[in-house]
């Protein structure tokens, strides 16, 4: 398969491998951070972690939907969603992640509330379509990659006049993101580069990474998801390290340009505009690091609709999933890793996703944190 199997390639992951073994420097770790979840679970399918070299630690970042949500984001679905009058449509994903007291939309829907899974955001526009005596609320979350379908179905909202269809936007953006990871309190010093998202990448090209290399003096490298990708990246990381360079590179040239997909970002641009601060789960506020509605398009923003504003309750105080995302602690260093958390009963955001770095580590063993260092 053209783009696939050619990047799945298990003699040229073992050349990488001795490629970057090569490169290393003796007595020197490097810790480099994959800021996507999708990487992390790439990372941890193929069995990267037993590829490398001891001293190239990887780092899992925050790059996950679902799981930076923050709790009181998570509630207010839960309670939009309780309305009788209101149809609550968003990801499955979303389905399953505890609010506070472990409240979810999976729970909202087992008591009755019209919660429905959706597999696009234009699948919602038809729900409103198909119900117009009830209000359709799309609860929209997602990096770069998902804001392009949500600017979409409001511009069509309006040009039909859908008066009962309206959006809570949660969409957030990824430079934000690795600033704050780099600046929280307990930051770690020791990230030396970035790989950086692919599918984000493609709406919002390399450019806009350029900043981030230049001012926090950590190189970046755009990889795609399959094994000899992310090898690629980490190969061209190091060397970056041991050159002491702070760049942006893009290993994945086949999807990803310096500018990205302009057509999708003029979208988004008419209809989305930069929030002053957004909430994180492990992050806290960060300043403009998420979208809101524009006010040409106030009549499809749930939040101005139904009133509806932010709260800030407490994280399960046992769960360290706000560290994770951050990358100050691992998976397996939570207490309830395994036991109490499973996918099957989630006490944390980061073990529901597909993304997730927990459900990573469970999915594919946890004994490979060893290895993983």
């Amino acid at each position: 398969m053209k783009y696939v199997d050619e990047f799945r390639d298990g003699e040229a992951a073992r050349g990488l491998a001795a490629a970057i073994a090569a490169e290393v420097e003796p007595g020197r770790d490097y810790y480099l951070m994959e800021f996507c979840g999708g990487h992390t679970h790439a990372i941890f399918r193929y069995g990267l972690p037993e590829l490398l070299p001891g001293n190239v630690h990887m780092i899992h970042g925050p790059g996950c939907p679902v799981c930076v949500l923050p709790v009181g984001r998570v509630d207010m679905a839960v309670e939009l969603a309780r309305r009788p009058e209101v149809i609550l449509c968003t990801y499955g994903d979303l389905l399953r992640v505890p609010g506070s007291r472990r409240r979810s939309l999976q729970t909202a829907k087992s008591e009755g509330a019209d919660v429905r899974m959706v597999y696009s955001a234009a699948d919602s526009l038809q729900v409103a379509r198909d119900n117009p005596d009830r209000e359709v609320v799309f609860f929209a979350i997602g990096f770069e990659t998902t804001t392009p379908p949500t600017a979409v179905v409001i511009q069509q909202a309006a040009a039909e006049g859908l008066a009962n269809f309206s959006v809570v936007c949660n969409h957030v953006l990824t430079p934000s993101a690795m600033r704050a990871i780099l600046e929280a309190e307990d930051a770690a010093p020791r990230i030396e580069g970035f790989v950086g998202p692919s599918h984000v990448s493609t709406i919002i090209g390399s450019a806009p990474y350029a900043d981030f290399a230049a001012e926090y003096a950590k190189p970046v490298v755009i990889a795609g998801f399959e094994p000899l990708d992310v090898l690629a990246a980490i190969r061209m990381l190091v060397t970056q390290v041991n050159a002491g360079r702070a760049e942006v590179e893009n290993e994945y040239t086949r999807a990803v340009t310096p500018e990205g997909n302009t057509k999708a970002q003029g979208l988004v641009e008419a209809v989305l505009e930069t929030r002053e601060a957004f909430e994180w789960r492990g992050l806290g506020s960060v300043p403009r690091s998420a979208l809101q509605i524009r006010s040409e398009y106030a009549a499809f923003d749930a939040e101005r609709r139904f009133g509806l504003a932010d709260s800030r309750p407490r994280e399960n105080a046992a769960c360290i999933c706000p560290s994770v995302l951050r990358g100050a602690a691992r998976p397996t260093e939570c207490t309830l890793f395994g036991t109490t958390c499973t996918p099957d009963n989630p006490i944390g955001s980061c073990m529901v996703s597909s993304e997730g770095a927990c459900a990573a580590y469970y999915a594919y063993g946890a004994e490979r944190e060893a290895v993983a260092g």
